[in-house]
């Protein structure tokens, strides 16, 4: 079992019983993602599966936001965000912009690209070596402007 999944299963006991309801229920939540990822996998979860598990969850409600914000919905806005800083909690850091753009622009050049058709390549290179430590979205913008 993963180390990931052991400490948001101790958390939620926690949380269970500091009554903590927000907090419990995102937790049961990605638990619950975890889980079905093992049926459909038909296997024990990996550490990795684990953290696919928070990352898409962090990606719905960070979608969730930009939704509600639009819609002015700004309570259902406030609950996402609070979920979504459960969540982060388990994730690894994210790069700040400046430390994703040299990460970019040293796999543009490494990598000899030089037209806007490569924007995939950069993509498939800088997830393959940062995946969980730089958004995709980021990433791509940055590659998009780098790339000429």
């Amino acid at each position: 079992m993963s180390s990931t999944r052991t400490k948001i299963e101790a958390d939620l006991k926690t949380a269970m019983l500091a009554r903590e309801e927000l907090r419990r229920d995102t937790l049961r939540l990605v638990l619950s993602d975890v889980k079905k990822g093992e049926v459909d996998r038909n296997r024990d979860a990996t550490e990795e599966d684990v953290m696919a598990a928070l990352s898409g969850a962090a990606k719905r409600r960070a979608e969730s936001i930009e939704q509600f914000d639009r819609a002015g919905r700004k309570d259902l806005a406030d609950k996402e965000r609070a979920e979504l800083a459960v969540i982060s909690a388990y994730l690894p850091k994210q790069m700040d912009e400046a430390a994703a753009k040299k990460i970019v622009a040293d796999l543009i050049a490494e990598l000899k690209l030089s037209s806007k058709k490569d924007v995939g390549a950069v993509m498939k290179a800088v997830m393959a070596r940062h995946k969980g430590a730089l958004d995709g979205k980021l990433a791509q913008r940055l590659a998009s402007e780098l790339l000429p």
